[in-house]
């Protein structure tokens, strides 16, 4: 049976269509704009008239090199980041989910009540805060928190856990307990239950998470600008880029030609990964 087409549905579709446009309108700025030259985007960004490959060669290569942007530097630092962060949250992240589901008790309901309620503390509140901590805290273990990879790292390891406990919460729900008793039984340490049970059924979820986890940490601006700093010596992209806006205010092809690397790595993993992303969301909240 065809479902009629209503008013309704052309509404929603109106809506959906407006919403996306607001969305990509700023990325196709981006897109068009890598292809001209500074005086024709002044004259009028909307435009797609004067784009040439020659141009986009031209303000790659001008941004690449330009020592007060430090492409490869900056790109190294996100690189770095970003994988450190995604492997302590994946590994701790299930360690936690893993005992938090199987505890039947009212703290690992408690924490885990923690966790949720966590994810929706606006980040602004905990800014200042957030510094004056990591600063103690450096002083107290004799490590450097601020300006340096441990505390970058470990903010989002603090950051990212709540999301990651949660969606791997719902599919550990679903792996049945008798694989870990039979395990048990046979005389398998819970450290060795979780890697060579839990952790090989994880690896689904796991990518989920670390595709989502990873595309926030890498296009991150507020919390490496507040932990790094913009005259730090570790700089991550999207704040080398911020500092190169400072510095070429008015020279609009090269500003958006270091925007435009900043965010294509995430735009090519995105592509390549939505189907995992989406499909790994929709089971968890089926199995949660």
């Amino acid at each position: 049976m065809v479902k009629k087409f209503t008013a309704l549905d052309l509404i929603i579709r109106i809506i959906v269509i407006i919403i996306a446009v607001l969305v990509l309108f700023p990325f196709f700025l981006i897109v068009i704009n890598v292809f001209r030259n500074a005086n024709d985007i002044v004259s009028n960004p909307v435009s797609i008239a004067n784009m040439s490959f020659e141009k986009l060669i031209n303000n790659l290569t001008s941004v690449i090199n330009n020592t007060n942007f430090s492409f490869w530097s900056a790109f190294a630092t996100s690189a770095i980041v970003t994988v450190f962060s995604l492997v302590l949250l994946a590994l701790f992240g299930g360690m936690a989910a893993w005992v938090i589901c199987r505890n039947k008790t009212k703290w690992s309901a408690l924490i885990y009540m923690v966790f949720i309620a966590s994810m929706i503390i606006p980040f602004q509140v905990v800014m200042l805060p957030l510094i004056s901590t990591f600063r103690d805290v450096g002083k107290f273990l004799e490590i450097t928190m601020l300006q340096s990879f441990p505390g970058i790292v470990f903010a989002y390891l603090g950051f990212g856990g709540a999301m990651t406990v949660f969606i791997l919460n719902g599919f550990i729900k679903t792996i049945p307990f008798e694989l870990e008793e039979a395990a048990s039984i046979d005389g398998c340490s819970p450290e060795g239950i979780y890697f060579r049970i839990i952790l090989p059924l994880l690896k689904p979820p796991i990518v989920t998470v670390t595709i989502l986890n990873g595309m926030w940490i890498w296009n991150d601006y507020l919390l490496p600008s507040l932990m790094l700093g913009h005259n730090g010596k570790v700089k991550t992209l999207p704040v080398a880029v911020q500092a190169f806006i400072g510095s070429y205010v008015k020279q609009w092809d090269l500003i958006l030609t270091a925007a435009f690397l900043a965010i294509i790595p995430m735009i090519i993993l995105f592509l390549f990964a939505q189907k995992q992303i989406m499909s790994g969301l929709v089971d968890g909240a089926i199995k949660s």
